[in-house]
C-alpha cells in the first residue's frame, strides 16, 4: 500500500467537488439560511468556503481549518476566508465557535473512514479513546464498538452548538446522519428542525455507500425529534420522516403512528445463529454416509455426534426445502470444555486439530481465552428442534418456520436470527403471528433498509407478540404448571415464567 492510500485512509481525504459544494449551499439557501459565521472544520482544500463566499456574500467571517498543510495552502487563496492549520481532535471547539456573529453555519465533509480503518494504518488521527455509545461487553467484543470518525466529529460539533443560533450542514454516511440524531435526540440537544438530502456518493466520490447531506438547525430552547428525508438536493419535498419515539429511532413515522401500538419488551428473546469465523473448516457438504467435503476442498470422514444440517442467511430466504450443508458443532453452550471431542469423536477431534492453525488465528476478540476450537452464539436454544427465522441481511420481512432435518435440529448461521420452539405448533403459531399485516407493517416502520444489517435481535425484540396475538385473535395457551414446562423444553430458563405464554401449545 502507497503512502497516498495510507493517508487517505487515516484521514478519509476525500475532498468534494466545488459543484457539489455549491449544491449543498444552495440547498441551505432555499432554506432560508443566512449566516452571520460561517465555519468549516475540516477543510481540505476548501471547496466550501469557496461555495460559501458565492452564495453567501452577506456573510461577515469564513473560517476555515485543516490538518493537512498542503491543503491548507490551496485552501489560502479563497477570497476573505481565514485559514488555520489544526488537528480537529486537539482543537477548543467551545472557544473557537464562541462569539462568532449568529447564526453560525459549520459546514463540510468530515472523514468517512471508521476507528478501525484508521487502527490498520497504526494512525492517531482519532478522538480520545472512550466508550461513548455506551456499548456492553459482548457489543464492543463483537465489533459494535467500530464507529465512523465522522459520527464523533459531527456529534461533538452539535453538542458545542447547543444553545446557539446554529446550522450545521455535512456530507455523510446515511447510517452516520441516523446515529448522529439519535445521539443528539436522546441528549435533547436544541435542535429545530433536521433534514437528509440522499447523494450519489459514486457520482461525486467513487465510492459505493448511501450517503446524504444532513442539515440541523439550532435554536435556543428547541426540542425536535423529526427529520425529513428527501430523495435528492433539489427535491421539492421530502419523501419520508424518520424520528425518536418512545427511546428507538423510528424510519418511517407515518407507518409507526399506524402500528407503534405495538411496540413493548418482547416476551420471548431472539437469538442469532452461530458464529464461527472460519467457514471454510467448520461448514462441510455431504459426499457419502460419513465422508464430507470441506471449502478447502478437502474430503474427510468424520463422527455424526457434532455434525449438524444447516441453512445459511441465503438459503433461508430462499426456502431452501432440504439442507445441502452441515456445520460442525464442538459446544452446546458457551465456554463449554471442547475436550470431550477428543474423548467421543476422535476423528472429528484430529480434523480440528488439523486445522488448529486457520482456528487458533481467528481475528475475533471473543475467542481468547475460551476453550480451543471454540464457537460463539451457541446455547442450548441453538438446539431447538423448532425455530421461527428471519434473515438480518436480506431487505425483506419473511419469517420461515424452520423444522429438523435427518432427525437432527437445523442451526442457522450468524447472520440469521430465530426464535426457538418446542413444537411444530408453536412455530407455525409464532410464524403465522410474525407474519401477519400488523406485525410486517410494525417493523417496517422500525427498519432502515440502507443499513449493512437492516434486521437485529434488537429491532425484533421492540415488539409485544402478547399484543399481537390478542389484536389478531390468536390464543396463546398457558401451561397451568410451570414444573412441566420446564421438564419439556431443553432450553431457555427464561422462558418459563411470563414468556412461556407463547412457548406452550401441547401436541
Amino acid at each position: 500500500m502507497n503512502v497516498a492510500r495510507k493517508a487517505k485512509t487515516e484521514f478519509g481525504d476525500f475532498q468534494t467537488p466545488d459543484a457539489l459544494a455549491r449544491r449543498v449551499c444552495g440547498v441551505l439557501r432555499r432554506l432560508g439560511v443566512s449566516p452571520g459565521s460561517v465555519v468549516e472544520p475540516t477543510c481540505g482544500t476548501g471547496s466550501f468556503l469557496r461555495a460559501s463566499v458565492d452564495v453567501f456574500p452577506e456573510c461577515g467571517r469564513f473560517l476555515g481549518f485543516e490538518i493537512n498543510p498542503h491543503h491548507v495552502q490551496t485552501a489560502k487563496s479563497v477570497t476573505r476566508a481565514e485559514v488555520g492549520c489544526e488537528n480537529f481532535f486537539e482543537k477548543d471547539w467551545p472557544a473557537a465557535l464562541s462569539g462568532l456573529q449568529s447564526p453560525v453555519l459549520v459546514v463540510g465533509n468530515p472523514p468517512w473512514v471508521t476507528n478501525s480503518d484508521v487502527g490498520v494504518w497504526n494512525g492517531d488521527n482519532l478522538p480520545i479513546k472512550s466508550n461513548a455509545q455506551g456499548m456492553n461487553g459482548l457489543d464492543a467484543l463483537t465489533g459494535k464498538s467500530n464507529f465512523d470518525i465522522s459520527e464523533w466529529m459531527i456529534s461533538h460539533l452539535l453538542e458545542c452548538l447547543t444553545g446557539k443560533d446554529a446550522v450545521l450542514a455535512m456530507l455523510c454516511k446515511t447510517t452516520v446522519a441516523r446515529k448522529v440524531l439519535h445521539h443528539a435526540w436522546r441528549r435533547n440537544l436544541q435542535i429545530s428542525a433536521s433534514s437528509v438530502y440522499l447523494i450519489d456518493a459514486g457520482e461525486h466520490f467513487g465510492v459505493s455507500v448511501d450517503a446524504c447531506l444532513l442539515v440541523c438547525i439550532l435554536e435556543p430552547g428547541s426540542a425536535s425529534r423529526e427529520c425529513a428525508v428527501y430523495l435528492g438536493l433539489e427535491a421539492p419535498a421530502p419523501e419520508s420522516t424518520f424520528a425518536y419515539r418512545d427511546g428507538k429511532l423510528v424510519a418511517d413515522l407515518g407507518a409507526y403512528d399506524t402500528y407503534g401500538y405495538l411496540s413493548g419488551p418482547s416476551p420471548l428473546r431472539w437469538r442469532s445463529g452461530v458464529k464461527h469465523d472460519c467457514s471454510r473448516v467448520m461448514e462441510l457438504l455431504p459426499r457419502g454416509s460419513d465422508t464430507f467435503e470441506n471449502g478447502l476442498g478437502e474430503v474427510v470422514s468424520l463422527e455424526p455426534t457434532y455434525l449438524y444440517p444447516m441453512l445459511k442467511s441465503s438459503e433461508l430466504m430462499k426456502q431452501i426445502p432440504t439442507p445441502t450443508r452441515f456445520m460442525l458443532v464442538p459446544q452446546r453452550s458457551i465456554g463449554e470444555d471442547t475436550s470431550k471431542v477428543e474423548r467421543e469423536t476422535p476423528r472429528t477431534w484430529a480434523y480440528l486439530q488439523s486445522h488448529a492453525a486457520r482456528l487458533d488465528g481467528r481475528s475475533s476478540s471473543i475467542y481468547r481465552n475460551r476453550p480451543r476450537f471454540s464457537i460463539f452464539g451457541v446455547g442450548p436454544y441453538s438446539f431447538a428442534p423448532w425455530k421461527v427465522a428471519i434473515s438480518g441481511f436480506y431487505k425483506r420481512l419473511d419469517f420461515r418456520c424452520v423444522g429438523p432435518a435427518g432427525g437432527k435440529p437445523i442451526v442457522l448461521d450468524d447472520t440469521c436470527y430465530f426464535l426457538p420452539c418446542r413444537t411444530r405448533r408453536d412455530a407455525d403459531l409464532l410464524t403465522g403471528l410474525l407474519n401477519s399485516e400488523a406485525a410486517r407493517g410494525f417493523f417496517g416502520s422500525l427498519v432502515f433498509w440502507d443499513a449493512k444489517r437492516p434486521i437485529t435481535a434488537r429491532l425484533l425484540a421492540n415488539l409485544d407478540l402478547e399484543l399481537l396475538a390478542e389484536e389478531t385473535g390468536v390464543t396463546l395457551p398457558r401451561w397451568s404448571d410451570s414444573s412441566v414446562l420446564q421438564a419439556t423444553l431443553p432450553f431457555e430458563k427464561h422462558l418459563i415464567g411470563a414468556a412461556h405464554s407463547t412457548m406452550g401449545v401441547k401436541d
